[in-house]
């Protein structure tokens, strides 16, 4: 089954911090495996995240969409009004915002069993999705 790779894990793959350098290699070996699973919505989050003028390492526009377009080697889930209505299904039932609820429903489209994130909750089960977190 393909897992799915949150935001997060796409941002600290391209981390400069040397304190992230843990990070950043447990990141690169989640994005080596051939069945990883993404959605357009983690692409764009990832988009506005690593080309914000604050960011440090801020990557040019042309390096992040060479990057977008390396991951799309990956099963990649549109936002359909499917993924919508089930993503304010499980936002109902389990209390998450919209936005993880959207990672969840597109995981769950995609028939993924685990959701890798650093941002939601470690351990738990969502509509056949276990949540880990790679970081810790």
């Amino acid at each position: 089954m393909p897992h799915f790779l949150d935001t997060n894990v796409l941002l600290y793959a391209i981390s400069p911090n040397p304190e992230e350098a843990d990070k950043r290699a447990r990141a690169d070996a989640l994005l080596d495996q051939d069945d990883g699973a993404l959605s357009v919505q983690v692409l764009q989050a990832f988009y506005v995240q690593a080309t914000r003028a604050t960011r440090p390492g801020r990557l040019p526009h042309d390096l992040a969409v060479g990057l977008i377009q390396a991951w799309t080697r990956f099963e990649v889930q549109d936002m359909t009004m499917g993924v919508v209505q089930a993503a304010l299904e499980i936002k109902a039932a389990h209390g998450f915002s919209y936005w993880d609820s959207a990672i969840l429903a597109a995981a769950r489209a995609l028939g993924c069993d685990r959701l890798y994130s650093e941002d939601l909750s470690y351990g738990r089960e969502v509509e056949g999705v276990t949540i880990i977190n790679p970081f810790r």
